[in-house]
């Protein structure tokens, strides 16, 4: 159970990171990139065959980075000063070179026979009491921050001038820990008897729908769904950290690798924040909505442009580096089209142009596929009904808040 949950937080972790870089380029800039997947698979490759090659672990990441930024300036020269559809078509292009290079050159890649038995972090590292202590410590430092920064947005988007009571954060917090708890006793149901799962089941429903009228009594007027499914993803969130916390007791490698993204991903969406709450990002935001009044106003959009779609190809190769250490198997197939198609529904689903939105998306997309895998059916029909219902959902999704669950519409110009 907790080596399950411990992937699936790797997973989630991984994509918010690759949807990041995607929600830069779109969300922000406007910027339509269809082969996103090509900076993961370059930053996957660089990194694993630097690390083969004896090249320090930190320095073939950073080479990753390096060569993604490459990728994104050759496909900004070739296209920023034409029509948005040119660098779409591109994108899409620049992604199926990439996975054809890795697939039909042997020497480099390995081709289809994929590539094992490259280095991986923490893989060897064997802590210390003083030292398992330390990093839980630094993993729960960065939680909490995290969770004081993620309330202090939810007042600052549904207070409408009004703020809680002291209490207020502590008895919320208190119920997604009951729930969390309560999610975890479900999912163990072997363990107590299957009847028995039902009542922490209860208590889940129970602790979270308390939750959610804890904010709505206090904020009148929220709205009650992006409450609640903020109020879910928080959950299992808190179950995640749970499990963190014992992997890190009983040291294993995913759980180094899991603690190690966590410090990655929560530095870049805190970076991410910053630039775009600076003049820098608010430029961003004029280009996407018109950028000739952003010339009008002397700016370089070209120049912004390239920025943008090359910090957020860097992004998705750090992305892509614990993608491939995650799998411990990296071949071409696992860079096809439909890893964009996944970062794309997770910015559309959490809402396009809020960094918050997205970790949110990716939290909720990876629950969905968790969830979706214990229906009876063969591989084959499992994986036509799940892009069946996640196309059904999206399609609600468009036609009641078409600007994703945190997006503002009024910022998207959409309706006009």
């Amino acid at each position: 159970m907790v080596g399950y949950l411990i992937s699936l937080g790797i997973f989630t972790a991984t994509f918010a990171l690759f949807s990041l870089g995607l929600n830069l380029q779109w969300g922000y800039t406007g910027l339509i990139n269809f082969g996103h997947v090509g900076f993961l698979a370059l930053g996957s490759y660089t990194t694993i065959l630097l690390g083969i090659a004896g090249v320090p672990m930190l320095f073939a990441v950073l080479a990753g980075v390096i060569l993604a930024m490459g990728l994104g300036f050759v496909m900004g020269i070739a296209t920023l000063r034409l029509r948005e559809d040119y660098l779409a078509i591109v994108t899409i292009g620049m992604a199926e070179i990439v996975r054809l290079v890795a697939l039909n050159e042997d020497w480099l890649t390995r081709g289809g026979r994929g590539v094992y038995g490259f280095p991986l972090p923490l893989a060897q590292f064997e802590p210390n009491l003083p030292t398992k202590l330390g990093m839980i410590a630094i993993f729960w430092g960065v939680v909490v921050a995290a969770a004081v920064q993620w309330w202090q947005w939810l007042e600052r988007q549904y207070s409408r001038g009004r703020s809680l009571p002291p209490w207020g954060l502590p008895a919320y917090a208190a119920l997604l820990v009951a729930g969390s708890v309560g999610l975890w006793l479900t999912l163990e149901p072997l363990s107590l008897g299957r009847g028995l799962a039902i009542a922490p089941l209860v208590i889940t429903l129970i602790t979270l729908g308390g939750a959610i009228a804890l904010l709505g009594g206090q904020w009148r007027g929220v709205p009650i769904v992006p409450i609640g499914l903020n109020t879910l993803a928080a959950a299992l969130v808190a179950l995640v950290v749970q499990a963190l916390t014992l992997g890190l007791w009983d040291f294993s490698y995913r759980a180094g690798l899991l603690w190690l993204l966590v410090l990655v991903l929560a530095i870049v969406v805190w970076q991410l924040e910053r630039w775009i709450h600076s003049p820098w990002g608010r430029v961003l935001k004029a280009i996407r909505e018109d950028e000739e009044v952003a010339k009008a106003l002397g700016k370089n959009v070209f120049a912004y442009k390239m920025q943008s779609l090359m910090l957020g190809g860097a992004i998705a190769a750090v992305a892509g580096s614990f993608y491939a250490w995650q799998l411990t198997f990296v071949n071409p197939d696992g860079f096809v089209s439909l890893i964009t198609f996944q970062a794309w529904t997770i910015v559309v689903l959490g809402g396009a142009g809020n960094n918050m939105g997205t970790l949110l998306g990716a939290t909720l997309f990876w629950a969905y596929t968790a969830l979706t895998r214990f229906i009876p059916l063969d591989g084959g029909r499992l994986e036509a009904l799940r892009m069946m219902l996640i196309g059904v959902l999206l399609i609600l999704l468009m036609m009641w808040r078409p600007q994703g669950i945190l997006g503002k519409k009024e910022e998207l110009s959409l309706g006009r």
